[in-house]
């Protein structure tokens, strides 16, 4: 018999070409007049462009966010929130730049609007993932939830094939663990399946022109639907592996995943076939686990983690963090089995069965 519970997120979604023409609209509409504008230094021009595009409705910028979210950064953001007087973060970019509005709001309750340049789809959840001295530890909350998306498919054009690569096979990650998540259900498996299937048409065309927009939209599309996806459900091995191994070895955020996502698929086929049957019908393949890490090669993503510089001396140390509280998984987490997957990982095989 058919029964699950379904709890939709409460964040406002603008979608289409030309939406960052709205931020000012949707600031007013929020009361707000005092925005503090969020980015990476690479993204640091762009961010001061917005600052003059608000005007007045610009408090300033911070351009300081980096990967993983360290919670020095957050503490340096959080001085300038005080100082200009802030009553908002407008963060522009990817999961970095968004992971530092997250902080933000969690410890001040500001509003968000975020205005992703990239596939990471993290915009669409209420999880944030923090680093301090090395480990990277998460939690949910509904003050960490943004207010406002403006997805804006003109943005995403000149974000290099190679990125777009990987953060995207990141989003379908997002998926990948949804169709087996203990708290899915049928809109979720629904709105999942169809994420991956948009990325597996996207991402190839957008290697081969990156100037498709028809491709760029739809694998906009795909982020926006695998990080709704991501914001209803508990993560899990994947998720638990990546946070992992990325706080620990300082591996870059959409590469990690991108490399682990064939693994944990592997590890779970046997305890999850419905949602194994649905990726691979999404992807056109015939096996789930091998589908996906055919993907990465056909786009030329990295997938081997000795590539990303992890030091093969840290496999058990990663083994033993993985299994160290873990997330709800479809199959129970034994350290050998894991360990063996980090090493097929790190080694770049083909996925096996552990």
């Amino acid at each position: 018999m058919l029964s699950f519970v379904h709890q939709a997120l409460p964040t406002r979604v603008i979608f289409g070409a030309g939406t960052l023409a709205r931020l000012p609209d949707e600031l007013r509409r929020l009361g707000l007049s005092r925005a503090l504008v969020l980015s990476t230094p690479q993204q640091a021009d762009s961010a001061q462009a917005l600052v003059s595009d608000l005007g007045e409705l610009a408090a300033g910028s911070f351009t300081g966010a980096v990967m993983h979210t360290p919670v020095d950064v957050t503490e340096a953001a959080m001085a300038v929130v005080g100082a200009l007087k802030a009553d908002c973060v407008v963060a522009v970019g990817g999961g970095s730049t968004t992971g530092l509005g997250k902080a933000i709001a969690l410890r001040t309750n500001l509003p968000q609007i975020v205005v992703p340049t990239t596939y990471a789809g993290s915009e669409m959840t209420d999880i944030l993932g923090e680093t301090k001295a090395g480990v990277k530890t998460t939690q949910r909350s509904p003050a960490i939830q943004p207010e406002v998306v403006l997805y804006d498919v003109d943005l995403t054009l000149g974000l290099p094939p190679a990125l777009s690569a990987t953060s995207g096979m990141n989003a379908i990650a997002h998926a990948v663990e949804a169709l087996y998540a203990v708290d899915g259900g049928p809109m979720v498996s629904l709105m999942a399946e169809s994420a991956i299937a948009a990325f597996a048409k996207s991402l190839p065309a957008i290697l081969a022109d990156p100037g498709d927009r028809v491709a760029r939209e739809q694998a906009l599309y795909g982020a926006w639907l695998c990080g709704t996806c991501l914001g209803m459900v508990s993560m899990a091995l994947h998720h638990k592996l990546c946070h992992t191994l990325g706080g620990t070895f300082d591996l870059p955020h959409a590469e990690t995943h991108t490399i682990v996502l064939p693994h944990a698929t592997a590890y779970n086929a046997c305890a999850a076939p419905e949602a194994m049957a649905r990726i691979a019908r999404a992807l056109e393949a015939p096996d789930a686990a091998r589908g996906l890490y055919d993907l990465a090669g056909r786009l030329g993503a990295p997938r081997s983690l000795k590539a990303l510089g992890m030091p093969e001396a840290g496999i058990d140390k990663a083994a033993d963090l993985a299994v160290a509280n873990p997330y709800r998984n479809p199959r129970p987490i034994e350290r050998e089995a894991i360990r063996a997957l980090i090493a097929h990982a790190w080694a770049g095989d083909p996925p096996e069965a552990t």
